[in-house]
């Protein structure tokens, strides 16, 4: 059980929650929190203060007062109003990510809510029952507003769920759960959906997987190199310190690792001079891409433990002030930015696939495949991942540099930070499938070169590989071993085997 306080979450914690089913509750610091908040507020109604939200419509509809016997009134009808999202539904485990970082930056202490709501939530996720939230309408500020209505209108009772694999109505499913419907209080909608919560959700997801397919990648490009008898001193630790960025040095030491001891790799001069880029410049392209990773998992780190919430009740003040912290921009150039690094890590393998298609390698036929002509071999492999990068390179187009105004001019800025976020997670599932056909594709290659000696890292990976998927003799159905590969790769199978210890530079 992951105890919350609204300052420690990791992306870690996240992934083990939304994949693992790992549940969640809150700390009694954060219940304390909570409360004290939750008395300003109270007190701040009682007297008939004007706060916006709480005694107030919303947006353009700020200056319209709200009597103190309609407040409770007012977040219900919120919760409602702004339900009204489209598209497919999120993915199960992004829907449990957005669930427990909505319980902990509320878990904070600084939105006025009750920590029976917040509770309420948590038991919906610990039992499995899962808001069908849809993946379209929001513009990322005011905050995630219409997802998170979908979010919250179970909690109501109200709105659809999925329980234990079916998708019902809430009510039937919280009856069933044994889930008490919780009645919103004042300010208490507007606290569950004001805030970058959906758009975090996916990003803390994505930037883990990010990590994951870069040293997936570094594999890949590694069996590569060895298919195509690669010169490995492009990769010499000293390359790096006349330039020290540290995600390409990471990277040259991976393919250090990985290619350790290998028979198949070549010195300058010995087959060629250079090798073309795709290859050569792996550590440079693969680690300018780790260092925009890093950056992103930086911010994503802030935000899922952020109050994002507007306004923010700051009980040690007495004060509650109304600003702009539920604005996603931080989260939208950062879902931009590793929407181009992935698209960038997709292309150049799908360069180093087209070598390995036409290989100036005497070993290796065309298109990886005795008896070429009448067979095609692995030719089309190379049109799938041709035609991945193209569409990468769309969905990389950042949504971030495009705004338009809403609720009538009065949020006349928003971040579209939502959907840079899902055209990050879609820019990632196409690299995954790229980075797959290089495995495979790399796999075959290394098999027109037996027998040899692969790298102390490069031969784990070709055996993982081999103990799938069977070489490519004549043509044959192979979309089923690319989908499993696919799969492999994303949940880390491959990222697991990279050797740990460094071996010394090559070069003195």
């Amino acid at each position: 059980m992951l105890v919350m306080d609204g300052r420690r979450l990791t992306i870690e914690d996240v992934v083990s929650v939304a994949r693992h089913g790992a549940g969640a509750g809150l700390a009694p610091a954060a219940v304390r929190a909570m409360n004290d908040s939750r008395d300003l507020v109270s007190r701040m109604i009682e007297t008939g203060e004007v706060v916006y939200g709480v005694t107030t419509g919303f947006g353009k509809l700020a200056n319209v007062t709200i009597s103190a016997e309609q407040a409770a009134q007012l977040q219900v009808n919120l919760i409602r109003s702004h339900a009204v999202g489209v598209g497919a539904p999120l993915a199960e485990e992004v829907v449990r990510a957005v669930m427990l970082l909505r319980a902990n930056t509320l878990a904070k202490g600084f939105s006025g809510i009750r920590p029976v709501v917040v509770q309420t939530l948590l038991e919906m996720l610990n039992k499995g029952v899962h808001p069908v939230i849809p993946a379209q309408g929001s513009v990322g500020a005011s905050g995630d507003l219409v997802p998170l209505a979908h979010m919250t209108l179970p909690l109501l009772g109200e709105g659809e769920v999925t329980y234990r694999g079916q998708r019902m109505a809430a009510r039937e499913a919280l009856e069933t759960a044994g889930i008490r419907p919780v009645v919103l209080d004042a300010k208490e909608g507007l606290a569950l959906i004001n805030g970058t919560t959906v758009m975090t959700a996916m990003a803390a997801l994505a930037v883990h997987d990010a990590g994951v397919l870069l040293d997936t990648a570094d594999m890949a490009a590694a069996l590569t190199v060895e298919a195509l008898r690669g010169i490995d001193s492009a990769f010499d630790e000293n390359v790096n310190l006349v330039r020290p960025h540290a995600g390409q040095a990471r990277s040259a030491a991976n393919l250090r690792l990985l290619l350790d001891g290998s028979s198949l790799v070549s010195r300058a001069g010995e087959l060629r001079i250079q090798d073309p880029y795709s290859l050569r410049c792996t550590p440079q392209v693969h680690g300018a891409s780790r260092d925009a990773v890093d950056y992103v998992r930086g911010v994503v780190e802030v935000e899922i433990n952020s109050a994002t919430d507007n306004p923010l009740i700051f009980p040690q003040l007495g004060r509650v002030i109304s600003a702009g912290n539920f604005h996603g921009q931080p989260v939208a150039l950062a879902m931009d930015f590793l929407g181009i690094a992935l698209s960038e890590v997709a292309n150049i393998a799908n360069c180093r696939i087209s070598q390995l298609m036409v290989a100036e390698v005497d070993s290796l036929p065309p298109f990886l495949v005795e008896r070429g002509g009448l067979n095609t071999g692995l030719m089309l492999t190379q049109y799938t991942t041709a035609a991945l990068v193209s569409e990468n390179k769309v969905l990389a187009t950042p949504a971030s540099v495009d705004s338009i105004p809403t609720s009538a001019f009065q949020e006349d800025h928003v971040s579209m930070g939502t959907i840079a976020a899902r055209k990050a997670l879609d820019i990632l599932a196409n690299a995954v499938n790229v980075t797959a056909i290089e495995l495979f594709c790399a796999a075959q290659a290394i098999d027109f070169h037996q027998p040899c000696r692969l790298g102390r890292g490069s031969a784990a990976v070709y055996r993982a590989i081999r103990e799938k998927v069977a070489v490519v003799e004549n043509d044959r159905i192979m979309y089923p071993d690319i989908h499993l590969l696919a799969r492999l790769v994303k949940e880390g199978a491959f990222a697991a085997l990279m050797p740990k210890s460094a071996p010394a530079k090559m070069f003195n």
